[in-house]
């Protein structure tokens, strides 16, 4: 039975980042992985979204809709939007932080207040100032490897991997403090 999880952000928060350690930590486990980015806004602000499939024989890197077993959603109102994706009863990991999609700037949308009213009863919903606590360990920029932890409890994956994985992907200079971003979402300590 595959995995399918959804990252998704403005531009700048880490996400490519967090999706390409997501699929290799799977890929080092033994699992077949398929991975797609939508990032062509990242640079502006603009909104991003990323997916990681990951089972015994994965085919296709899209998922569709109700199909989301996690969402890992590195701004508020991204959330939202990839709520369509989401089947009953998934994990939904929201990181409070609020940065303010380019739409939103320009006016074409608004920023909805109430977020948190539309994830009721959508299945399990993690909430959590993943910026303030990453800005605590030391630079927000591990908001993301944090919010990866997290996604890892739901994931049979060893700890080791994804240690390994993050220690070659992260900037040598800010390796230990992304391995304590990861192991405080795992352990639920932030």
């Amino acid at each position: 039975m595959a995995k399918n999880i959804l990252l998704t952000a403005v531009g700048g928060q880490g996400l490519v980042l967090a999706t390409g350690i997501l699929a290799e930590v799977a890929l080092r486990s033994g699992l077949d992985v398929k991975t797609n980015d939508v990032i062509g806004l990242s640079q502006r602000g603009g909104k991003i979204m990323g997916s990681v499939r990951m089972g015994e024989k994965i085919y296709s890197p899209n998922i569709a809709p109700k199909e989301g077993d996690i969402l890992i959603a590195f701004e508020a109102l991204e959330a939202k939007r990839m709520l369509p994706y989401m089947k009953e009863g998934g994990v939904i990991i929201k990181n409070n932080y609020e940065m303010v999609p380019s739409l939103v700037q320009q006016e074409k949308t608004e920023y909805d207040p109430d977020i948190d009213s539309l994830l009721t009863g959508k299945g399990e919903v993690i909430s959590l100032d993943a910026t303030a606590v990453a800005k605590r360990i030391g630079h927000p920029a591990v908001a993301n490897i944090l919010m990866l932890g997290i996604a890892a409890r739901y994931l049979e994956i060893d700890d080791a991997i994804w240690h390994q994985v993050i220690r070659e992907n992260v900037p040598e200079k800010s390796i230990e403090m992304n391995i304590e971003a990861f192991d405080l979402g795992k352990a639920g300590t932030y």
